[in-house]
């Protein structure tokens, strides 16, 4: 799969997404149970649902009772985000795991499925963005616009990147080294705040 078509499919989880805009809806992933594609959609949704849970807290009056319920629940979101993340980066372990590394093959910045986390929060950029430019005064919509073709931009240059990124890895000029996140903020053993309480 592609990047512009793992974009396509996070284009259409995106539009899905806002037929009820319910940050509490089920979500429907149309693919089958287990496979890439259905991954990908379930990544796309929980970044779109907790792109909706951060505008619920940004109002200056909202009631801070109401704040905090949400901010767990993005924390959870964040986690459950990066385990998705690190599923994505173990389909692509497996699909290279055969590779022979060519002499001097290089380590790339970041692994595979943190690229394919940056073009899903793209998606959901081009999509807003694209509303805001249709809206309010034409100052409004000309500042929208050009940002709208910088996130296209964009778009074009990440996904040319993700793809430069799969085939050097698949020819073995670069090789995957994964990492896996460690995360302290929901740990009752290694955050302060929570253990300190104990």
């Amino acid at each position: 799969m592609n990047a512009m078509e793992m974009y396509s499919l996070f284009e259409r989880q995106v539009v899905e997404y806002h037929k009820t805009d319910d940050i509490d809806a089920a979500m429907v992933n149309p693919y089958g149970e287990g496979t890439f594609e259905a991954l990908l959609w379930e990544k796309s949704w929980v970044d779109t649902v907790q792109w909706h849970l951060e505008d619920l807290v940004r109002p200056a009056d909202v009631d801070p009772a109401y704040a905090l319920t949400i901010k767990r629940r993005i924390d959870a979101s964040n986690q459950h985000r990066t385990d998705l993340v690190e599923r994505i980066d173990d389909h692509y372990m497996m699909m290279f795991k055969d590779v022979v590394l060519q002499e001097g093959a290089k380590l790339n910045t970041e692994t595979p499925a943190w690229a394919v986390d940056r073009l899903s929060i793209l998606a959901l950029k081009v999509y807003h963005f694209g509303i805001e430019a249709k809206r309010g005064d034409d100052a409004h919509r000309a500042k929208c616009q050009q940002k709208l073709d910088t996130l296209l931009e964009q778009r074009a240059d990440l996904t040319t990147a993700i793809d430069q990124l799969l085939e050097d890895l698949s020819a073995g000029r670069r090789r995957m080294k994964l990492y896996r996140q460690m995360k302290m903020y929901n740990d009752p053993s290694l955050n302060p705040m929570l253990y300190g309480k104990k």
